[in-house]
C-alpha cells in the first residue's frame, strides 16, 4: 500500500466511525455494537497509522519505503506520539 492508499483508508475509517455514532444516536444500533466496531476500527487506524510512519521515516532516511509491513495491532495499539 503506497502513502495515498493509507491516506484514502484512513479517512475511510473515520468517516465510519463518524457513521457508527450518527447510527448510535438515531437508534440504529445499541452501545456494545457502536464500542465493537469501533474497538476494531481503532485497532485498523493505529495500525494505518504506524504503517504511514514507516513509509515515511524509510523514505528520510534513503530507504525503500515498499519495505515497511503492516505490525500486529497488539504491536501498535497504544502507541503515543
Amino acid at each position: 500500500m503506497d502513502q495515498e492508499q493509507i491516506l484514502t483508508r484512513i479517512t475511510a475509517m473515520v468517516d465510519d466511525e463518524r457513521a457508527l455514532r450518527d447510527a448510535l444516536a438515531s437508534g440504529k444500533i445499541d452501545s456494545a455494537t457502536e464500542q465493537e466496531r469501533l474497538g476494531q476500527l481503532e485497532r485498523d487506524l493505529d495500525q494505518c497509522w504506524d504503517l504511514l510512519r514507516q513509509r515515511r521515516a524509510k523514505s528520510e532516511f534513503g530507504e525503500n519505503p515498499d519495505d515497511a509491513r503492516v505490525r500486529p495491532s497488539s504491536q501498535v495499539e497504544g502507541y503515543q506520539g
